[in-house]
């Protein structure tokens, strides 16, 4: 349900039919050449089919249409390796392809209220002409290019943050970044300084601004000699002196660092974590622990591991080089004028 000020709450896609109608008008008195809109955004890409625009889907994260054989996205598995398994898989995704068929109705539904034709695919939120993949191809299982479809690179951003000392020393840095909203217990914080209270690093962690409600709520923290645990850090300051990442595998933090050259230790905690989590292990580059194996010993054995065996760097190092090649605006703007340009033609 979507809260609407002084309004009933509507239904998701009942809310992409009243920002289509509301964004029509927009469209209209801008008259622009293409819209880009994110892929949780029908709203803006519904208006301005309408009004016959050409539209560009942006996805922020991996993306989220799988292949015949592969597991559902989001559940962390990773896609079978033998006849058996894909078959296995299959039999899963016609159960998929149900809620898809749902959704596609839905949709459907939408489309008709703003006066748009049915659509007879899945992911009818997907451009067919022109989709920006936020990521990188070193996350991106081998398949058949789909048409239109480019990965050019993370969007970066984050906001204004004062600059924090590093713990002293020379040993390994370790920065434990976890989740602003999935680890209200800090779990993972918790752990990460445990296990790592006598390793031979350093360890930067960062607590993310808790309230002082909550703060009050989970107690103190223990914090060994060789750690610093600050109130919140910047990426972009502190990823490149580290040696190594911890953190929940949200895309945001988990390109951060790989973009940085560092290695990853992820501890998915829910939604698409998980997928970033599989996908970061099977690219080389990090290390993944279920949640409900992420205690103190574990961890600190992951973190070594991920200092100690050069490979993890090396592939890290390689996604980084990918990324200072050009990143997702070098990449995607040129390809956005284009389809405005075809669109002109």
């Amino acid at each position: 349900m979507f809260p609407q000020l002084g309004q009933e709450p509507l239904k998701p896609y009942e809310a992409a039919a009243r920002a289509a109608q509301d964004t029509t008008p927009l469209i209209d008195d801008f008259a622009p050449d293409v819209v880009v809109a994110d892929v949780l955004t029908l709203g803006p890409a519904l208006a301005a089919e309408r009004r016959g625009v050409p539209v560009a889907t942006l996805i922020p994260h991996v993306d989220p249409r799988t292949e015949p054989g592969w597991p559902p996205f989001s559940s962390g598995a990773r896609p079978a390796r033998t006849p058996l398994g894909r078959a296995g898989w299959r039999g899963v995704g016609r159960l998929v392809d149900r809620a898809l068929d749902h959704g596609r109705d839905e949709l459907n539904e939408v489309r008709a209220s703003v006066g748009l034709p049915p659509l007879a695919h899945h992911h009818g939120g997907i451009s067919r002409d022109l989709v920006l993949v936020g990521s990188v191809p070193q996350l991106a299982y081998p398949r058949p290019a789909l048409p239109g479809t480019h990965t050019v690179g993370p969007f970066v951003w984050e906001p204004p943050a004062d600059r924090v000392e590093l713990p002293p020393g020379d040993a390994p840095l370790v920065l434990v970044a976890p989740s602003t909203s999935q680890d209200p217990g800090g779990l993972l914080l918790r752990a990460a300084l445990r296990g790592l209270a006598d390793a031979p690093v350093r360890v930067l962690a960062a607590q993310n601004r808790v309230s002082a409600e909550d703060a009050a709520r989970l107690g103190p923290i223990d914090v060994p000699d060789n750690a610093l645990l600050v109130p919140w850090v910047s990426y972009g300051q502190t990823m490149p002196a580290a040696d190594v990442v911890v953190c929940h595998a949200g895309h945001g933090t988990l390109l951060r660092a790989l973009a940085a050259g560092k290695p990853v230790v992820a501890i998915p905690a829910t939604g698409d974590m998980h997928e970033n989590a599989a996908r970061l292990a099977w690219s080389g580059a990090g290390i993944r622990l279920p949640r409900r194996l992420a205690g103190a010993r574990a961890l600190r054995t992951a973190v070594l591991t991920a200092i100690t065996d050069p490979s993890y760097a090396a592939r890290a190092g390689e996604i980084a080089a990918w990324v200072a090649a050009g990143d997702g605006t070098d990449r995607g703007a040129p390809l956005v004028e284009a389809l405005a340009a075809r669109g002109r033609g």
